[in-house]
């Protein structure tokens, strides 16, 4: 690919269902160990890899609009969020390559459990073409090796590279490595809690929480409590 001195930009997608505190770590971490202009997340609709998200996006885009007001380098892009349209990773690419000038490095943001399961998206060798690809791992992950089918571990010997030398040369086609610092919250950790009417405060931003109290989300039944 043509050289690019344009500064990179990552892309971080996912249901976000909800939003938390490990999600806006990462993406931050990310952002300062890669060089990133700005991470722009693209949470998805009606994902294809997944069980449905169990908020409406219009809620989850709601709570992430809250979450990323903070920080001027995180946007929100919402190719991806129609409850009623398959999210692929692929469509959302070709609609951000087309908005960009031409050669700017993209960098799509996942997780190594995610991208043990990369062979089985939609067009996903194309998917490496249009963006770099960094892997964020955790240190029990980096302990543990890379346990993928032969076709992802072929694939990653072909374009791993060392990102602080290419990652701004090149607009796409890299797989980088990134080791992420631990931070055990989830989704569906909160989820449980809100359903058990337990607290989640201080595991995502106050502004996220308060609308999920307002709105009832994630429990059909209304707990008295402060969360």
């Amino acid at each position: 690919m043509s050289e690019s001195s344009l500064t990179p930009i990552g892309l971080f997608g996912g249901v976000f269902d909800p939003v938390h505190y490990g999600h806006l770590r990462l993406a931050e971490e990310a952002r300062e160990a890669l060089g990133l202009s700005k991470v722009r997340w693209l949470p998805a609709g009606l994902p294809t890899h997944r069980e449905k998200p169990r908020a409406d996006s219009r809620h989850r885009l709601a709570m992430l609009a809250m979450a990323l007001a903070e920080n001027a380098a995180f946007e929100l892009d919402d190719t991806l969020a129609a409850d009623d349209v398959p999210a692929y990773t692929i469509d959302a690419l070709t609609h951000v390559r087309g908005n960009e000038e031409q050669g700017q490095p993209l960098v799509w943001l996942m997780g190594a459990d995610a991208f043990a399961h990369f062979h089985t998206w939609r067009r996903w060798q194309e998917i490496a073409e249009q963006c770099h690809i960094a892997i964020l791992t955790r240190p029990e992950e980096n302990e543990g090796g890379r346990p993928w089918p032969e076709v992802l571990r072929r694939f990653v010997a072909e374009r791993e590279a060392d990102h602080r030398e290419i990652l701004a040369k090149e607009p796409g086609g890299r797989i980088f490595f990134v080791s992420m610092p631990a931070l055990d919250i989830s989704s569906s950790g909160i989820r449980a809690r809100l359903s058990a009417g337990t607290s989640v405060r201080y595991l995502l931003p106050d502004s996220v929480r308060e609308y999920i109290m307002r709105h009832n989300l994630y429990t059909s039944v209304h707990h008295s409590q402060s969360f």
